[in-house]
């Protein structure tokens, strides 16, 4: 105790230095907490002032109206009570991916979104798909349009913008699998009336059927063979060695017609029909030995993306080694299977066709549209599937080179 009386109370008291260190700690802690109110007080002020920096979110039928527009409701013009249509709690809307979305609110909030396609106006992407081989059943009676040039001479095939070929957009699709592969094409359709019409109904869509440019009905008999599956080539007449042996027609294409002459022999046969993948010789061994001949006319079969069969008649031919110079698609025959015109014979070609095909993996045999043809190859065509066996369309067996 102080010893001065009259020193007011309580002054010049010593102050402990516990008490000290208690007055400061306490102020600390006051500040902090005064700190994280004001941080936390800001942030909370942020995000529900109406122009902060941080805008309220907004509900989905709000954001998805200024998104798309006015709705039908108050648009300019529009009637006052939206699209009738609309119903409650259900809301429409038009997508940028060519669909139109509906949408459902649940009594629970959950929303449900119906993606329906809509009408396009021609301005939106277009998909292209690079690996077409074949045309869908139900339109395969038709040309795709992208593939036509409409000319004197009728409808001619040509390569599309894509890059699309008709030896490929007409080409019976097939398994894909490398097992034993045949081919067997048929001729001489369109010639015959009944002869055609049997053809089309007897034999199965596996065999390709080459149309004569000469014949009748043409286009009606396409139509007809394509419904039911089956892979056609068109039949061009070209010049024999001697006219003697069979004249083809005043049609046929000649060594000493010229080169521009010749390809308006081969447009007016190409313009009869379309959908074909590809042109077949009828008879022209001395057409198809002479190359200058030759060339001028299979240059104007590879830009239009088809592809050309050699029948195998002459041994002279030319058109594999000119074919390899146009890069183009193109097939040899192995085998005439109705050189003799009877059942047993045709039945003894086709077993030797199998044999060539066992042997090299493919092979290709050609007749004509005769009713003891066309009844041999159809009853052998079902028994060699059960043997392991597939019957292809001509153009899955064709030297098909790369497209430039």
């Amino acid at each position: 105790m102080g010893t001065d009386l009259n020193a007011p109370l309580g002054q010049n008291r010593k102050v402990s230095p516990g008490r000290k260190r208690a007055s400061r700690v306490s102020a600390a802690r006051l500040a902090a907490a005064c700190a994280i109110v004001a941080v936390l007080g800001g942030s909370l002020w942020s995000m529900l002032a109406p122009r902060g920096p941080f805008k309220t979110r907004q509900p989905l039928e709000q954001q998805t109206a200024q998104a798309d527009g006015p709705t039908a409701g108050n648009a300019e013009g529009g009637a006052a009570g939206g699209n009738p249509r609309d119903k409650p709690g259900v809301r429409r809307e038009s997508g940028q991916s060519g669909a139109e979305i509906e949408e459902t609110r649940n009594p629970d909030g959950s929303i449900v979104r119906k993606f329906t396609p809509k009408a396009r106006d021609g301005s939106g992407p277009l998909v292209l798909d690079a690996s077409r081989v074949g045309q869908d059943p139900r339109s395969a009676a038709f040309p795709n349009d992208d593939l036509i040039e409409n000319t004197a001479f009728g409808k001619l095939p040509i390569v599309g913008p894509d890059g699309l070929r008709p030896v490929e957009q007409y080409a019976r699709p097939w398994s894909g699998a490398r097992g034993t592969r045949i081919a067997i094409v048929v001729g001489g359709l369109g010639l015959s009336q009944t002869g055609t019409q049997r053809a089309i109904r007897d034999l199965p869509g596996e065999i390709t059927l080459a149309f004569a440019s000469t014949g009748n009905s043409l286009p009606r008999w396409m139509q007809e063979a394509r419904r039911e599956g089956h892979e056609i080539l068109l039949q061009v007449p070209l010049e024999p060695f001697d006219d003697a042996d069979g004249d083809p027609g005043a049609d046929t294409l000649r060594t000493d017609a010229g080169a521009e002459k010749n390809r308006d022999e081969l447009h007016r046969a190409m313009g009869q029909i379309t959908n074909y993948t590809g042109v077949m010789n009828y008879m022209g061994g001395r057409f198809l030995s002479d190359a200058d001949a030759v060339e001028p006319v299979m240059r104007d079969i590879a830009d239009r993306g088809l592809l050309f069969l050699d029948d195998g008649s002459s041994a002279q031919s030319l058109s594999g080694t000119v074919a390899g110079a146009l890069d183009m698609p193109h097939a040899f025959a192995d085998i005439q299977l109705d050189g003799t015109l009877s059942r047993e014979a045709i039945l003894r070609k086709l077993d030797e066709l199998e044999r060539i095909a066992r042997r090299n993996g493919t092979a290709i045999g050609v007749a004509s549209a005769f009713d003891e043809s066309v009844a041999a190859i159809a009853d052998w065509s079902q028994e060699a599937s059960r043997r392991g066996i597939e019957i292809v369309g001509v153009a899955a067996l064709a030297d098909k080179p790369s497209k430039q």
